[in-house]
């Protein structure tokens, strides 16, 4: 189950795509990472999904990262008298905390303490950024507005706030329960969403406990702000442009997808791009042309993975839709221009014997032009750094642990394998000569570099190159 592309590909489940059968061939299409969107699981619905994507697993003999995504507080307005109302521009509206149902001149927000956080001059952005609203006045239970660009409003309506700073937590009770309920099932990485600040990473560190890998989804602009506060934070981060496009003019999307990417890549964290990556196979077929360039500009870049969200979930050509985008990233990789640009952003290494090892094992299989890079990689560190360097000869993560090589699935160029820690220096070369040429990454009589690190079996303790032959059965000869 070689796949032929290093960006990964994020495909979520829902009701065009829950069975195992489904499930399977979302897998051989070309999915490494299963993403359960817990806006619209139940724990009941989830534990059932977790096991149908372990059932593919122990069929298909990979390791299968399983993406939990939290929901985060959800902002939106109350009911309406009439279910609806026009606002038009000039008007003045009224954003309280009285229950009684909204009209022309008010409406319930049901979130008090939203008041405490809005400035005078702010906007309010309602309905995905249809209506736009701007503070005049406010005090502890309403805020007065200026309609600045009028539209149509109803019944609980979404409510954004790109410019307010929100005394919230990005952990909701829901979110508390359904994370528990994620945990008790040993899934791989957590999303969270509504991140302002690094200080909200905080409360999910304690929570995880070390049993699953915390990914930041950037939607808000404040966190822009902070970005590289948040990338040290976080295991990962996935840029959400949906939300962040809502909050922030469009223009800026792809000038902000760029910075995100980049900032990523310096860090040796994972990043994925979401949100309408291939939004016209929901109902067709096929892609766009734009679309399909939306696509290839993130795979140029070089990010770790690109993520489907409706078109996997309740579009009608769930598999086509991964299987185009696998097809895409394939051929961005194939593009002459595609190892130029991947290679002048690559950043330099850090000051470790790790990052050091790992930069020169890059620097010997490019100038060797040896078959593929083979890593061992216990806790993942070495996994990250290798992929870091964003090599042209493929990589394969050997670990012996589960968890890692679930981790790992989300991670640029990182084929895991599944295999008992190295004995010695012997047994290293010949586990990883003929892991390579069993996985179809290595012939024989092809050479390969392998680094690990002494004491094996040591977590972050890389200090060892290897350059090996493959012998005509697969073991390996130095």
């Amino acid at each position: 189950m070689r796949r032929r592309r290093n960006v990964k590909i994020v495909a979520t489940l829902g009701p065009a795509s829950s069975d195992e059968e489904s499930i399977g061939k979302l897998f051989d299409a070309g999915t490494d990472v299963f993403r359960i969107n817990m806006s619209h699981t139940d724990h009941k619905l989830l534990r059932t999904l977790h096991q149908r994507i372990r059932k593919v697993e122990a069929a298909r003999g990979r390791p299968i990262g399983i993406l939990v995504d939290l929901q985060g507080p959800k902002l939106r307005l109350g009911t309406f008298e009439d279910g609806e109302v026009t606002l038009q521009a000039g008007d003045q509206f009224i954003l309280d905390s009285d229950p009684a149902p909204g009209h022309g001149k008010r409406a319930l927000m049901p979130h008090p303490e939203i008041f405490a956080g809005l400035e005078v001059g702010q906007p309010v952005l309602l309905n995905d950024g249809r209506v736009r609203l701007r503070v005049e006045a406010r005090d502890a239970t309403s805020a007065t507005c200026r309609v600045e660009v009028g539209g149509t409003l109803s019944d609980r309506k979404g409510v954004s706030l790109p410019e307010t700073l929100l005394p919230l937590t990005p952990i909701t009770e829901k979110d508390r329960a359904d994370l528990e309920a994620a945990l008790n099932l040993d899934i791989d990485w957590v999303a969270l969403s509504f991140i302002q600040r690094p200080e909200d990473l905080a409360e999910a560190r304690k929570m995880t406990r070390g049993k699953a890998a915390i990914m930041a989804k950037l939607e808000k602009p404040l966190a822009i702000e902070r970005l590289a506060d948040i990338i040290e934070m976080s295991d990962a981060l996935m840029v959400a442009r949906g939300d962040l496009g809502v909050e922030l003019p469009l223009e800026r999307l792809p000038g902000l997808q760029k910075q995100i990417i980049r900032g990523c890549r310096r860090a040796g964290k994972p990043v994925v791009v979401a949100t309408q990556m291939l939004e016209s196979m929901i109902a067709a077929p096929l892609p766009t042309r734009a679309e399909v360039s939306d696509v290839a500009t993130a795979v140029f870049e070089g990010a770790d993975a690109v993520m489907l969200s409706a078109e996997s979930a309740t579009g009608k050509f769930p598999i086509d839709a991964v299987s185009t985008m696998s097809r895409i990233g394939e051929e961005v990789e194939a593009d002459p221009n595609y190892a130029a640009i991947i290679a002048a952003q690559r950043a330099e290494p850090e000051p470790t014997g790790p990052d050091a090892i790992s930069a020169a094992a890059r620097t010997v299989a490019e100038t060797l032009n040896l078959a593929s890079l083979v890593c061992y990689t216990s806790s993942g560190a070495t996994g990250l750094r290798v992929a870091r360097e964003r090599p042209s000869r493929p990589i394969i993560a050997l670990t012996p642990s589960v968890a890692t090589g679930r981790r790992l699935a989300l991670v640029w160029g990182l084929h895991c394998v599944l295999t008992e820690d190295a004995q010695d220096e012997t047994d290293m070369v010949d586990r990883a000569c003929r892991i390579a040429f069993r996985e179809d990454f290595a012939q024989a009589g092809q050479r390969i570099i392998i680094t690990a690190g002494v004491p094996f079996g040591t977590p972050g303790a890389t200090n060892m190159l290897r350059i090996a032959f493959v012998g005509s059965n697969g073991a390996g000869a130095e």
